[in-house]
């Protein structure tokens, strides 16, 4: 048998239990494949890390992301919480951590900056999105609305119908009118089910991410999101929806800034507030990068046996 530390971290808030729960194993070395997974299932976590020595020395590190049931190529909560424990630790197969960080994974290379306090030490940290924004057409209201438990006219279409939007990962986004109607909102599994049936393959898994405005400032939204085929009734906190939706929300300001500042709230309805901050760079109405800004809070530590 062989032995394991992990850590675990409460991310997108600096509030313990509170967030998005996340496991990181800072030295995975020795474990394969079907042993992470069997591990990502343990701990039931929307998303556990499993940190590598880089195929590059000039990385920091290969991050590989596991849920309940899959391997994924990209996501938000998981770099976050990752870059925060690595920071926090000081070191990484030998080598010290700085505030600049490079991880390796499936969709390509993550730059991460640590976000670190007056005094010094670790808060959280940023990252970048690895792709470009991709946007492909959704699910009509008609299908879409009873998936997760609403009428479709219950579904925004004023400002964009139901699309799929993706810097990595894709996600069926969506706008709901109100908080009230938000709230009300909840998964049809058997309906996700069927429908993904007869979707081409969308990375293995059917996620809807839904959100509303805030009435006194667009940019400040509050969202849920959906990933029942994931074992994922609902997720707290989804970074890598929020970078999505941020860079499709930033072509749509009329004003064409150098910049878009965006927050979103999550997991409210859950009792696990999260809180998301995104900064969108742009050109000529483009989004050209997605920064993802969260704080993050340890909760536990121990070792894992395999």
């Amino acid at each position: 048998m062989t032995q394991f530390d992990y850590v675990t971290l409460d991310v997108f808030t600096n509030e313990r239990f509170r967030g998005n729960p996340l496991a990181v194993i800072a030295d995975a070395r020795g474990l394969d494949s079907e042993t992470m997974q069997a591990i990502a299932r343990e701990f039931n976590y929307s998303e556990i890390t499993f940190v590598l020595p880089p195929a590059n020395p000039d990385n920091t590190a290969e991050v590989r992301i596991f849920t309940p049931t899959m391997e994924l190529p990209f996501a938000g909560h998981p770099n976050v919480g990752t870059a925060f424990a690595l920071a926090r630790a000081g070191h990484v197969f030998g080598k010290p951590v700085g505030d600049r960080l490079r991880f390796e994974e499936k969709a390509g290379i993550v730059e991460v900056t640590v976000e670190r306090a007056a005094s010094g030490a670790a808060t959280g940290a940023s990252i970048q999105a690895p792709q470009m924004l991709t946007v492909a057409d959704g699910l009509s209201v008609d299908t879409l609305g009873p998936m997760i438990g609403l009428a479709p006219a219950k579904i925004a279409t004023g400002n964009h119908a139901p699309l799929f939007l993706s810097v990595a990962l894709p996600f069926l986004v969506a706008e709901l009118p109100d908080l009230e109607t938000l709230a009300a909102a909840h998964p049809e599994t058997s309906l996700f089910s069927a429908v993904e049936a007869g979707l081409d393959p969308v990375d293995g898994r059917l996620s809807v991410f839904l959100y509303v405005r805030s009435g006194e400032n667009p940019l400040s939204l509050r969202a849920r999101m959906f990933a029942p085929l994931d074992n994922i009734a609902e997720d707290p906190a989804t970074g890598s929806a929020s970078a999505a939706l941020a860079a499709y929300l930033a072509t749509k300001v009329t004003s064409m800034p150098e910049t878009v500042e965006l927050t979103i709230d999550q997991g409210v309805e859950m009792g696990r507030a999260s809180h998301i901050r995104l900064r969108v760079a742009m050109s000529d109405g483009k989004p050209m990068s997605v920064l993802v800004i969260g704080d993050c809070v340890e909760v536990m530590r121990g070792t894992l046996t395999v």
